[in-house]
């Protein structure tokens, strides 16, 4: 029989039993959940109370050769919002009604935004969970001030779950200067070739916050620093650069082309000092923008050259020994008709030499030196100045323009391709295959970057100046198509209006009359001008190509480019402080009213023109750009007017 005491044992061991019971199965569900599930538990918990926040550091510069900045970063802040912060239907319509009245944002799509309080998001295992949605970009940019002041309305508001985070936005601080060349991310130019080079890091920054997403001033948390892209210099000098685009306005405004190119470099080094374009645009606002302005067309189309191509041919014939600069050459008077085609002179003459057939630019002149070198001979010389290949700029898309081979070549080609019709060049061809005559026959590769710089630690990187192919195995050749070309700017050359008063300048006018192809003909009234040369003749500072096309009232290289050289060499030799040359002669006429004041320092530079000294720097598959249409066997049909 139980006793009490035993009724009260038996309870006591059951209540024993029942906590060692609890016991066990805790520990055990401890067990499993810290042991067993501990990671996956972890995780979970992290993805709850640990917000990341995400910070990208700032895109590098671009800036000139001395360290002008031509493309930079400036601060901006964005709008932020938590939906799941925003937790009233009052507080929703106030924010709509604030973000529409001060940012102009459509009321029901603000209104949709912030009610979506959820999200969906795959987990590892591939399926999707529900969470909660704490990030709404409301709009991308604004300044800093109207961060502020939109910050302290929400306060008067009592509107919580806004922030404003902050960023950088590209900016280019001179307007439209050089803009075609610098571009966009996205649009070209140095911007989109570089973008890797300048890109920032994005750093994740993780902390732990609170219930409502505030971020804790303790707890667990990493950082990264966000480290800013490389700056990238490029060879360019802005105070030539401004030069260049002021001149190049002033001919679009006499002469209303469709379109103007001119670009500058160094001989000695390939560096491009200045490349500019008319039309162009303003990167800053590119709201109205046209569709054709953003394109580097300099580099992407191609144009037929005209005359300013005789000297390459010339300069192999004296290279190879065929001529000399007193080869008396029959130039028929000034019409000569071969293969059925006839061909003219404006200035007609029989026998001269050929330093005249250079100077006075004799279509009949050239295109029988043409033919003394031979289908062969004349392919290579033209391919060896760089045509039909890329110059080396780092743009894309570059043009290698057009210049067939050799077995597509017909019976007129080897009179036709001498004096620049049926070829066609790129601006940045004609420019490197003009350093080359300046340079003694040196063939450079064209520089537009010089070096980039690490902003974290200043390392600077020099991007090298690559050795030069040479031309040359008659080096006298290269004085004798300099001096040639010199006497082009001479009072009775076809350039006399690009001279310089003080210096001597050498260079060729070219006039190319622009295929029309719904007509089958050249047009008489449309052309490409151009002026390319060189200054001082001794010891280049520069090279200088301008190409206008299209122009209204004249269509002669020598009446509507070779005077926008001038112009741009007279300032930009004040800005070089670049001595006259005491051998140069005097002028007469007009272009007295274009002298150059003296340098105030310095001495004339005497390096010899074959020399291959070079002056010391300072610290995807290309699609084909447009260009003229294919020449038809009509190209030849017409005559040849004579370049003025």
């Amino acid at each position: 029989m139980l006793t009490s005491n035993d009724g009260v044992r038996v309870r006591i061991y059951l209540v024993v039993v029942v906590l060692l019971g609890l016991f066990v199965y805790v520990g055990i569900r401890l067990y499993y959940l810290q042991i067993i599930r501990h990671d996956e538990l972890y995780e979970k918990a992290k993805r709850k109370y640990t917000a990341v926040h995400t910070k990208t550091g700032k895109r590098g510069e671009i800036r000139d050769i001395d360290g002008h900045l031509l493309v930079g970063n400036v601060p901006i802040s964005q709008v932020v919002v938590d939906p799941c912060n925003v937790d009233s239907g009052i507080m929703e319509e106030k924010l709509a009604r604030l973000m529409k009245s001060y940012f102009g944002l459509d009321l029901n799509e603000t209104r949709s935004n912030l009610k979506q309080k959820t999200r969906q998001r795959q987990k590892e295992d591939g399926s999707n969970e529900t969470v909660k949605r704490r990030y709404a970009l409301l709009v991308k940019e604004i300044s800093y001030e109207d961060a502020e002041k939109f910050e302290k309305i929400l306060k008067v508001n009592d509107i919580r779950g806004v922030t404003f985070p902050e960023g950088y936005k590209r900016f280019y601080p001179k307007d439209q200067l050089m803009a075609n060349v610098l571009g966009f991310i996205g649009g070209g130019g140095i911007e989109t070739a570089r973008q890797e080079t300048t890109r920032p890091e994005t750093a994740r920054e993780k902390y732990e916050t609170d219930l409502s997403g505030i971020k804790l001033p303790y707890g667990m948390g990493s950082r990264k620093h966000a480290r800013d892209g490389d700056h990238v210099y490029l060879t360019v000098s802005e105070p030539i650069q401004s030069i260049v685009e002021e001149e190049l306005d002033k001919v679009m405004e006499k002469w209303k082309p469709l379109t103007a190119y001119a670009i500058m470099a160094d001989p000695r080094t390939g560096n491009i000092m200045a490349m500019a374009q008319r039309p162009t645009f303003n990167p800053n606002d590119r709201r109205n923008m046209d569709s054709e302005a953003w394109r580097v067309r300099a580099i992407e189309d191609s144009f037929e050259p005209g005359s300013v191509m005789k000297p390459l041919v010339v300069t192999g014939a004296l290279d190879m020994g065929i001529i000399t600069p007193h080869t008396m050459i029959n130039c028929e008077n000034g019409t000569w008709f071969y293969g059925g085609r006839s061909m003219r002179d404006t200035h007609p003459a029989h026998m001269i030499p050929v330093s005249d057939v250079i100077k006075h630019s004799s279509n009949i002149g050239t295109a029988k030196i043409g033919m003394m070198l031979g289908k062969e001979n004349l392919n290579r010389i033209l391919r060896s100045f760089g045509l039909g290949s890329r110059s080396g700029i780092p743009i894309k898309p570059e043009t290698r323009g057009q210049f067939m081979q050799v077995k597509d070549w017909d019976g007129l080609s080897i009179t036709r391709f001498p004096i620049g019709y049926g070829v066609g060049v790129s601006p940045v061809q004609m420019l490197r295959a003009y350093c080359a005559l300046a340079d003694g026959g040196n063939l450079r590769k064209l520089r537009l970057i010089d070096r980039i710089e690490d902003p974290e630690t200043g390392e600077i990187i020099q991007i090298p100046i690559e050795e030069p192919v040479k031309l040359y195995h008659n080096f006298a050749a290269a004085n004798q198509i300099v001096d040639m070309m010199a006497a082009v700017t001479g009072p009775d050359g076809t350039a006399f209006r690009a001279a310089v008063p003080g210096y001597k300048v050498a260079g060729k006018t070219g006039t190319s009359r622009k295929w029309i192809a719904e007509e089958k003909a050249y047009s008489y009234r449309k052309s490409y001008a151009t002026f390319a040369g060189f200054v001082p003749v001794h010891n280049p500072a520069f090279v200088l190509v301008v190409v206008v096309d299209e122009p209204k009232g004249s269509i002669y290289g020598g009446v509507v480019a070779a005077p926008a050289f001038r112009e741009i060499a007279v300032r930009t030799l004040r800005f070089l402080d670049i001595k006259p040359d005491p051998e140069s002669i005097p002028l007469d006429g007009a272009t007295q009213a274009h002298n150059v004041a003296p340098a105030t320092s310095g001495g004339t530079r005497t390096r010899p023109r074959s020399s291959s000294a070079q002056r010391t720097a300072s610290p995807a598959a290309t699609k084909r750009g447009k260009q003229f249409v294919p020449l038809h066997e009509n190209y030849y049909r017409r005559g040849y007017q004579q370049d003025h």
